[in-house]
C-alpha cells in the first residue's frame, strides 16, 4: 500500500489542496444556486446534493442544475 509509510500529517500535507478545492468548488456552486433559479429540481434539492454527494454533486450542479446564460 502506498500511504502504509506515512504518518497522519504527511497524508494531510497531500490531501490538503483537494479538500481546499472541494471545499471551494462547494461553497462556489452554493453561491450560484442563490443567485440563480436551478433547472431540473428545486434549490433546497441541489443544496441538499452539493453538500451530501462529495465532489460529484458539485459538478452535477454544474452539468445538469445551472442555467446557462
Amino acid at each position: 500500500m502506498a500511504f502504509a509509510g506515512m504518518s497522519l500529517t504527511e497524508l494531510l500535507k497531500l490531501l490538503a489542496p483537494l479538500i481546499v478545492a472541494e471545499v471551494a468548488l462547494k461553497i462556489y456552486c452554493l453561491v450560484s444556486l442563490a443567485r440563480t433559479e436551478p433547472r431540473a429540481l428545486p434549490r433546497w434539492a441541489w443544496a441538499l446534493i452539493i453538500l451530501v454527494v462529495s465532489g460529484l454533486g458539485s459538478i452535477a450542479y454544474l452539468i445538469f442544475g445551472r442555467k446557462r446564460d
